[in-house]
């Protein structure tokens, strides 16, 4: 594990594609490697209370912290897997655990000292979910997350078993009602998910060609109108990922994607133009926002922590 200082990726990280792109980032603006020492980097969350990133290390099963004043150290270790995290408005940390095949959520104490965790769901009729993968959380408390197999494929990001489910859904709970519903199962295997700055829209990826063999599968952004607050309808592809894969995704106060891919962050307007790319020199796998202000985004990418500051901020 390497706890090393930060150090500036040579190079140009920014590639300016339209000229819309320089307001989001700025060209020149340097790209950081904050640690490295992971396997496979994911799930990304800011913690504004102390001014830190945790994320998954998935293989290792464990989670990571990263601060300016202590570096890189293990938050939790085993992990359960996880992947996606999220918080919720009193500031409970939501889990995606492949290990327990369930959303798990952290409440905390005094000085972020964590208590102990809570199934929040982890059966949809009575069927064990597959694997939650990323989850975001809707201003009116709901839980959306998506529920691919990729942590029961293998023991290496999970445990191996067999699938109880009809298919990889995005669900949504309703914490107020203890109900758990499965929204739509377009998707063929649902794995990052964002919002809309007004929760118009939501954003799901379609990673299906991580595990095809033949070369087939999808790596494009769904986007769906959200109707009601409750229901998806209109699936349309938003964008097609290349290199690699739309992993994990935010949206920025204007309403503008930042996803992960194979070489870089790639931006895209609302209308599914690529703005511009943040070339990373790992292979992306998730990201978020962070900073007192939003502006700095936070990138995972296979074994390291990344950060470059913005022009814009992230929605809340």
């Amino acid at each position: 594990m390497s706890t090393s200082t930060e150090n500036a990726v040579e190079g140009n990280a920014v590639e300016i594609l339209d000229p819309a792109g320089s307001l989001v980032v700025r060209p020149g603006t340097p790209l950081t490697r904050l640690c490295s020492g992971a396997v496979w980097s994911e799930g990304p969350v800011w913690m504004q209370e102390d001014d830190s990133v945790l994320w998954s290390d998935i293989p290792n099963d464990r989670m990571l912290r990263w601060s300016e004043r202590d570096g890189m150290t293990v938050w939790r270790s085993p992990a359960g897997f996880t992947n996606g995290h999220a918080r919720e408005a009193d500031g409970s940390l939501l889990h995606c655990s492949h290990g327990q095949r369930a959303i798990v959520r952290t409440r905390f104490g005094p000085g972020l000292a964590p208590l102990p965790d809570e199934i929040v769901v982890d059966r949809y009729r009575g069927l064990r979910l597959n694997s939650p993968n990323d989850v975001v959380v809707k201003r009116d408390g709901s839980i959306w997350f998506t529920d691919p197999p990729y942590g029961i494929l293998s023991d290496r990001e999970g445990h191996q078993a067999p699938s109880e489910q009809s298919a990889n859904h995005v669900f949504r709970f309703d914490p107020a009602t203890g109900v758990l519903a499965a929204v739509t199962a377009f998707v063929d295997e649902p794995n990052g998910l964002a919002f809309s700055p007004d929760e118009s829209i939501l954003y799901v990826s379609d990673t299906s060609a991580a595990v095809r063999e033949d070369g087939g599968g999808n790596h494009h952004i769904v986007a769906f109108d959200v109707r009601d607050g409750a229901s998806l309808a209109n699936p349309r592809v938003f964008a097609v990922i290349e290199p690699g894969l739309p992993d994990g995704m935010r949206v920025d106060v204007e309403g503008r994607v930042l996803t992960s891919s194979g070489d870089s962050v790639q931006v895209f307007d609302p209308s599914g133009v690529r703005l511009a790319k943040i070339r990373v020199p790992e292979k992306v796998g998730n990201l978020c926002f962070g900073g007192a202000d939003r502006d700095l985004l936070y990138v995972c990418a296979s074994t390291s922590l990344y950060r470059i500051r913005l022009a814009t901020r992230g929605a809340s």
